[in-house]
């Protein structure tokens, strides 16, 4: 018989043992997908989890959600390269917590979504068979890059003339740091730069950081930081883990922008993880920055997936909306 239960204190969920083991480093590959991403969210960024399970035996389907009034979301934020639900055993059960999810919530967004492991196939199988109306759009970029077995000076060779030209003329002119452990000189570099970079105001610093502590202990943190004269000028976040490096952060000092440190020191990451830590596929996280196509070869589809009960009148504005948008889009095309 298939349990479902929802969860909002995550510490209930770590002293599940078969929920803490399914949501461990040892069983998820990739930060977004563990107990530990979810509990940073929730203890630094402010949203309140409420992980919703269907199980049956040993097997468990999982969708990691936070509430708004009767308005389910992902529990995902910026830091969030994609979400997806975790399943263990039988697809039916993603079904089933769907249809129990009927009696919690009128919408539910999930954005985000990746398609090239099937989860959003499954997951518009799952709430259509439920009773859901489903509604599915892009809403983000994933830039990657597959080696297929190349090494550093294979992939570099192969990229373009300004970006080769730019390395052979800036790379002298700075000293590069690649640490696989969090260095507290190195994180206040990080901190300092970004403060002084491009980049908005970062959303959470204490979640950062927690992150790149927990994964300098577990040996995924790659912290890369460039110099010129002493002074940092440019420092990068990435993990790596089972096959993949993930770029979380990057910055520089704007008034170091004639020196190119940003990508002298993308360079200098990009050796590492491809010729000492040997990866398979880098990923670029998402949003659409022409920068990315410099370094990375693919881009891959985000989903934003709409669930809507059909016959709550809560949804009857949101979706006659988007049926006249749909309706102007049409009439465009013609």
């Amino acid at each position: 018989m298939v349990k479902i239960e929802y969860h909002s204190d995550l510490k209930e969920v770590q002293s599940d043992e078969v929920l803490a083991a399914l949501l461990s480093d040892s069983c998820q590959r990739a930060p977004f997908d563990r107990l530990s991403w979810w509990r940073g969210l929730a203890r630094d960024c402010g949203l309140s989890p409420l992980l919703a399970v269907a199980r049956e035996h040993e097997q468990a389907a999982i969708l990691p959600l936070t509430d708004q009034a009767g308005h389910l979301t992902g529990l995902s934020n910026w830091y969030t390269f994609r979400f997806r639900p975790i399943l263990s055993g039988d697809p039916a059960l993603l079904t089933a917590l769907a249809r129990n999810l009927a009696r919690r919530a009128h919408r539910i967004t999930l954005s985000g979504v990746p398609e090239e492991d099937g989860s959003a196939s499954l997951l518009k199988s799952a709430f259509n068979a439920a009773g859901w109306l489903v509604l599915g759009s892009v809403c983000d970029t994933n830039h990657i890059l597959r080696l297929t077995g190349r090494s550093y000076e294979n992939y570099i060779v192969a990229r373009a003339g300004k970006l080769r030209t730019t390395l052979k003329r800036k790379s002298g002119k700075l000293e590069t740091q690649v640490l696989a452990r969090f260095d507290e000189t190195a994180w206040a570099a990080y901190e300092d730069i970004y403060a002084e970079s491009w980049k908005p105001e970062e959303g959470s610093p204490a979640f950062l950081r927690a992150f790149a502590q927990e994964e300098g202990t577990a040996g995924r943190l790659r912290l890369g930081v460039a110099y010129a004269d002493g002074k940092a000028l440019a420092a990068q976040m990435w993990t790596v883990e089972d096959g993949t490096a993930f770029i979380h952060k990057l910055a520089y000092r704007n008034a170091a922008k004639p020196l190119s440190p940003g990508s002298v020191l993308t360079a200098a990451l990009m050796r590492h993880v491809i010729d000492v830590d040997g990866v398979a596929l880098v990923d670029f996280g998402t949003g659409d920055d022409p920068y990315k196509r410099d370094w990375m070869e693919e881009t891959r589809p985000r989903f934003r997936l709409d669930m809507f009960r059909p016959f709550d009148r809560r949804n009857w504005p949101v979706l006659a909306k988007i049926g006249l948008r749909r309706l102007a889009a049409n009439a465009k095309r013609r």
